[in-house]
């Protein structure tokens, strides 16, 4: 079997990787043909990581999809998540901004019907945070799929996965929205029986920069007790047992570490996961 796969939003490609490493599993080939996403750093690791296609940018800069994005099997998708993240929705409610499809990223999701429509690949795979299934009381998730039916795919699964009974040692829920062309038998699996803790992603040795200061130690701890007063509930979190999984790695990790922090044995300050502990934490070597 041979499959032709395009790479919608893909990021650095974590979900064309999780794809082909299941693919190869099961002896059948594939060959991306397409992919794109608009920000330009993400773009540079997926040509390090992937020799072929060429990565492209913005998908809204295309004219016409069926021509340039041509003939294909499978549509991955990790459509753009902040308008329906329960983090981004709190802070844009927060901040009187809009979210979900009022948001300028939200209307993204139109792009994909149209590419769908167009191309008409057997397949699609979309992925996007859990949230998305009952934001708005269920009426975005709703026009989701009425939208993904109106281009005649007649068999659409759902299904939240958490990444951590997949095989990674972080509590990562998301939606999966798998779909085909003609009837087909799909059922999602529950988990895999391979677990792995934190200690299985870290380095060994380790810089001395990532070890947060004194002062932003500080800063952490203050405005995690103001937030539980606003009942926001964000805050840092500090694993104590590198046994155990991490919560989720948000896109803002790099800014100060605060979703997961590690307590180090005679550290009086924790320390922030490394750019490859990161990386491993997501699935990537």
């Amino acid at each position: 079997m041979y499959i032709k796969i395009v790479d919608l939003f893909a990021g650095i490609g974590g979900i064309r990787l999780g794809v082909e490493n299941a693919a190869k599993k099961l002896k059948i080939k594939t060959e991306t043909v397409f992919a794109c996403d608009i920000n330009e750093k993400a773009r540079s690791v997926y040509r390090e990581n992937f020799i072929k296609p060429d990565i492209q940018g913005d998908i809204r800069s295309i004219d016409n999809y069926k021509k340039t994005i041509g003939k294909h099997d499978l549509l991955l998708a990790g459509f753009p998540c902040p308008p329906f993240s329960l983090a981004g929705v709190v802070k844009r409610k927060f901040l009187n901004k809009k979210h979900g499809f009022a948001d300028r990223k939200g209307n993204l999701f139109p792009d994909i019907i149209k590419v769908l429509e167009q191309t008409k690949p057997k397949a699609f795979l979309l992925e996007n945070v859990s949230h998305l299934k009952s934001h708005n009381k269920g009426k975005t998730f709703a026009r989701i799929l009425k939208a993904l039916e109106d281009v005649k795919y007649k068999t659409i699964k759902t299904e939240i996965l958490n990444a951590k009974d997949f095989g990674l040692p972080q509590s990562r829920k998301r939606v999966f929205i798998i779909g085909f062309r003609k009837k087909t038998l799909f059922n999602f699996p529950s988990s895999i029986n391979s677990k792995t803790s934190v200690n299985d992603i870290l380095q060994k040795k380790v810089d001395d920069k990532y070890f947060i200061t004194k002062k932003l130690w500080k800063s952490h701890k203050e405005r995690k007790e103001r937030n539980k007063r606003r009942g926001v509930g964000f805050g840092y979190s500090l694993v104590k047992n590198t046994d155990s999984s991490t919560r989720t790695l948000s896109a803002r990790y790099y800014k100060d570490g605060s979703e997961i922090l590690l307590k180090v044995k005679g550290s009086k300050v924790p320390r922030k996961l490394t750019p490859r502990e990161c990386a491993r934490l997501q699935g990537f070597p």
